[in-house]
């Protein structure tokens, strides 16, 4: 392990909330604001409802609900140890509620025109952890809590499948230029 690569130190942890991440995990849309409710002092509870009103182009609570979630975030770790404008990396996962939320609230920045909020945001995510932006756009879009694909079974597939031996498969029937076969 290179010093770059250094493991983080302990006060740059949050720390982990599995009964928060399994309350989420439970939740539809509507119930995020119960569990942000039911644990009131969690970053991660603060970050999704923050990702929810992002998702909903609500930007005023987008913002609203990451500052709360930057603040606790920030409050934990420096009862850590931790000092702003140190890292705080992605690869421990209950970090990525702080991250996520300083992100969240740059993006609502950006869309209410607060530029220079929004430039101190990217710059302190970028100080705690300089690839968690890409990793948040790439793993965290504001979309992320809409279902895509329904819990039916639309989409399964067909019981009637069969597999492919290898022999070449047959070229497709085309239609000659009068729409027969």
């Amino acid at each position: 392990m290179t010093p770059e690569e250094s493991a983080p130190a302990s006060g740059a942890l949050l720390a982990d909330e599995p009964q928060v991440r399994q309350a989420l995990a439970d939740a539809d849309r509507s119930s995020v604001v119960g569990v942000v409710a039911s644990h009131p002092t969690s970053p991660l509870a603060w970050t999704e409802l923050a990702d929810l009103a992002d998702s909903e182009g609500r930007p005023i609570e987008a913002f609203a609900y990451a500052a709360v979630a930057v603040e606790l975030a920030s409050e934990q770790l420096t009862l850590g140890g931790w000092q702003p404008g140190t890292a705080v990396p992605w690869s421990a996962e209950p970090n990525r509620a702080y991250l996520r939320a300083l992100d969240t609230q740059r993006r609502a920045a950006e869309q209410l025109g607060l530029d220079e909020r929004a430039q101190r945001l990217a710059d302190e995510l970028a100080s705690a952890d300089a690839e968690a932006p890409a990793r948040i756009a790439s793993e965290f879009t504001p979309t992320q809590l809409i279902t895509i694909v329904s819990s039916d079974d639309a989409f399964a597939p067909s019981s009637s499948t069969s597999a492919h031996d290898g022999e070449p498969l047959a070229e497709p029937a085309v239609a000659d230029a009068a729409g027969e076969d």
